[in-house]
């Protein structure tokens, strides 16, 4: 029998399929080539510097960079204009989409994603997410700052290269509404603290977990092998979390897809991190969301946002423990 869960973070419900435990699964691998022309020269690769726009943040040894930090050249979000509201209608509204949009290259490496990255690589590719975002938070108009990573066509990935988005905005997104909503909603403590109490506690869902960081597969999962990673210590904004916090959470990700990979094969993927609005007040836990790419939502989910997981979290986190990470 199928099971509705409550997703407490965004107040929606999602369909478990327990009953589909047993049945074989077909889960979708990259099949889609990310780029159309491999003959033009990777933009990201080193030697290839002057293709992108002047770095921000360079990381590495002198004369050399293990991870860059660039302007994306085809922004979705830029200049330092206000957010002023035009209504030009009854149901036409527009505001300048200011803020930043910027590139993070993981390595030099052209080949690979962050699950082959070293403890070295991923920790340092964590730091530079952090700095970036610390540095949004001075800005003036920019309310918050998404950091995204796209793995695989079906991802949203056009550059095979191995790299993540931050794309700092004059307002605040309608997921982190919702997700805020889901703390002023649980009363007594912090949402994410105790699911990590319970989770440690209960077993059934546990990834991942070390001294800083609980990976597990929610209770509520939306899509099979969903993950959420927790850091252990509790702080609204990754900008203010401590270094251990961060630095620990890089090799989470990177030990999360490396199970990943070994379980469900070479998967489209999307790591979205969430931290809590700058100059926010409400109760908040930065988290990080891996996202598998291995079912297609069909016209239920993208009518009703109702989302049907057919392997449930409690299968999939064992499938995933046994394989082992990085350690």
């Amino acid at each position: 029998m199928s099971q509705l869960r409550l997703d407490p973070l965004t107040g929606r419900w999602v369909v478990v399929s327990v009953d589909r435990a047993a049945r074989p699964q077909a889960f979708a691998t990259r099949s889609l080539p990310v780029q159309a022309d491999h003959d033009r020269p990777c933009p990201f690769c080193p030697g290839n510097e002057e293709a992108t726009p002047p770095e921000l943040e360079r990381y590495g040894p002198k004369g050399e960079w293990l991870v860059r930090v660039v302007p994306n050249l085809y922004p979705a979000f830029g200049g330092t204009e206000a957010m002023t509201v035009t209504n030009l209608g009854p149901v036409f509204t527009q505001a300048p989409a200011s803020g930043l949009h910027e590139v993070v290259i993981f390595s030099p490496e052209h080949d690979g994603s962050w699950a082959d990255l070293t403890d070295a690589e991923a920790t340092l590719v964590m730091t530079a997410v952090r700095d970036r975002i610390d540095e949004h938070a001075s800005l003036p108009t920019v309310r918050y700052s998404q950091f995204i990573t796209n793995c695989g066509r079906e991802a949203g990935a056009s550059i095979e290269h191995p790299h993540g988005q931050l794309l700092a905005m004059p307002f605040v997104p309608g997921e982190l509404v919702d997700e805020q909503a889901g703390f002023d909603r649980f009363e007594g403590a912090c949402l994410l603290c105790t699911t990590v109490e319970a989770e440690m506690e209960s077993g059934h869902r546990l990834v991942h977990v070390d001294e800083e960081v609980v990976a597990v597969c929610p209770f509520w999962s939306g899509t099979p092998y969903e993950m959420l990673l927790l850091p252990r210590v509790h702080s609204a904004f990754v900008n203010r979390a401590g270094a251990g916090s961060v630095e620990s959470m890089g090799r989470a990700i990177r030990d999360a897809l490396l199970r990943l990979r070994r379980v469900a094969g070479d998967v489209a993927y999307n790591i979205v991190l969430h931290t809590a609005p700058f100059r926010s007040t409400t109760e908040f836990h930065w988290h990080v969301h891996v996202l598998p790419k291995v079912t297609t939502p069909a016209g239920f989910e993208l009518g009703t946002g109702v989302f049907i997981n057919v392997l449930p979290p409690e299968v999939a986190a064992a499938e995933l423990r046994a394989a082992g990470g990085g350690e």
